[in-house]
């Protein structure tokens, strides 16, 4: 499966009050490892930035001056979406912006654009209930390192949020694990349990004729032939 990890800045909270995507980045993922295809994308958002979302992600308009419109940039990000699943933390906020931004271009919705939405903020709250569950808290809980994010950007959040969810999703990859050993010369490679060869070990004389004796008296009490006659191995028939 492909996937996205993906996150967005906005000029503000609420895409209903006509707030905007300014920063969008995704990272590719395919069978849980970075293929190192990415889209990161600044956006002229042609309106103002809420100063208390610009002190999270510390995004100036001045900054956008000449940086291409959502319209611009529209097709490539929703290819780059195409039948992709999708790994957001609280995925409605990034959906619901995503939304209204395709919506005003004629562009499909997330729903109808992707495979599938995964909110790992969700996922972590199920984990682990009553605790703190933003990313800089999974990072700490799981010891990954987060210096170099000094602000809210969207590329390093997802670079975080990578790690985050792979940790989150951790478990037995195969029931066969290959176990590096030291070999001769100080070459590595994988174990190789040799399976040695069964021991047959016949029984003797007596025990023969004690089994014999114990099918006979099995005979006796169910008054015919005891089942493990029809399994024994007809004379010469046997090795």
């Amino acid at each position: 499966m492909r996937q996205i990890i993906l996150d967005t800045e906005t000029t503000g909270l609420e895409h209903a009050q006509g707030h905007r995507i300014i920063e969008f980045a995704g990272l590719e993922m395919i069978n849980r490892k970075l293929t190192g295809k990415h889209l990161h994308l600044y956006i002229h958002p042609e309106r103002d930035i809420d100063p208390d979302a610009q002190r999270v992600h510390g995004i100036s308009l001045e900054f956008l001056e000449g940086k291409p419109k959502f319209r611009e940039v529209a097709e490539e990000m929703a290819d780059f979406l195409r039948d992709a699943e999708l790994i957001i933390h609280n995925a409605p906020f990034d959906v619901g912006f995503l939304n209204a931004e395709f919506e005003r271009v004629g562009l499909p919705s997330i729903k109808n654009l992707c495979a599938n939405v995964i909110d790992t903020l969700r996922e972590a709250r199920d984990q682990f209930p009553g605790k703190r569950n933003s990313l800089d808290a999974l990072c700490d809980r799981f010891e990954i390192d987060r210096s170099n994010r000094t602000l809210h950007g969207a590329l390093v959040d997802c670079e975080l949020l990578s790690e985050v969810y792979l940790w989150m999703t951790r478990g037995q990859e195969s029931l066969v694990m290959d176990i590096d050993v030291d070999l001769p010369g100080g070459q590595h490679g994988a174990m190789d349990f040799e399976r040695k060869p069964l021991i047959v070990k016949r029984a003797n004389e007596q025990e023969l004729a004690d089994h014999q004796s114990y099918l006979n008296d099995l005979d006796k009490s169910v008054k015919g032939s005891c089942l493990w006659r029809s399994l024994e191995t007809p004379a010469g028939e046997g090795a």
